[in-house]
């Protein structure tokens, strides 16, 4: 397999220097910053990701305060309590997409949020806590007891808040098939993510980077992913 310094050297060059690649990298939270992180916020975000879907992200973000308003701030405990009717409710509502999959999948996740928090004291504990190096692990667990949270809507929900975590975008994947990795080009299967993470995870040995930033790094070494780009420009802040 490649080895990491080669992937960096040519994301470096590409972006013009070492510094101006570093610019680029998302910010990462320690898992003390994310267990600080209210159940609101991890809920939101799960939205968030799942609207952008079919979706113009600008659109979304611009109608966010909208959707905040509509779905009470996101207030697990208080979103929990409406009943069939005032989520059908949503399907008339301006102030939010009415989509029913997208709506259902906000309300299936405030179960889902409120049962984790319950079990763990926080749904922050879920996410802190997971291992860094088994993020197939938990992309997986969110896949089966969350809505609508699989492939990479639920890779971004966890880059967004600030998880350590990498993103398989079309430039990732194609520089880890470049490394000399044998997968699929819509890497899906448990074969092939287990052969990501032991890439990911071999990466992280060699460079000691974030495997956020393995992500990124990689990303840039092909070429430029406008969509994941435009929006880090809202999403993510600068690296501290």
């Amino acid at each position: 397999m490649q080895a990491f310094a080669d992937i960096q050297h040519r994301a470096e060059k590409r972006k013009g220097s070492a510094a101006n690649l570093k610019k680029l990298l998302p910010r990462v939270k320690s898992p003390k910053q994310l267990l600080t992180v209210s159940d609101d916020r991890y809920l939101a975000m799960m939205a968030k990701v799942i609207n952008q879907a079919g979706f113009r992200w600008s659109v979304i973000e611009k109608k966010w305060p909208q959707f905040e308003e509509a779905f009470l701030g996101f207030d697990v405990m208080r979103l929990s309590l409406l009943s069939p009717e005032q989520w059908d409710a949503y399907m008339q509502d301006v102030r939010v997409v009415r989509h029913w999959q997208k709506i259902k999948a906000v309300m299936e996740n405030v179960a889902f949020v409120y049962h984790e928090a319950s079990e763990r004291g926080s749904f922050a504990h879920l996410i802190a806590q997971w291992p860094e190096d088994d993020q197939v692990g938990l992309m997986k667990y969110l896949k089966k007891h969350g809505s609508r949270l699989g492939g990479n809507t639920g890779q971004r929900f966890l880059r967004y808040m600030g998880k350590d975590a990498f993103v398989l975008s079309q430039d990732v994947v194609f520089a880890i098939q470049q490394a000399g990795i044998d997968i699929a080009d819509n890497p899906t299967s448990q074969r092939d993510l287990n052969k990501i993470q032991a890439a990911m995870n071999q990466w992280r040995e060699e460079s000691g980077l974030a495997y956020a930033h393995i992500s990124k790094i990689a990303a840039y070494s092909i070429g430029v992913n406008y969509e994941v780009e435009e929006i880090a420009r809202w999403v993510e802040e600068p690296v501290a």
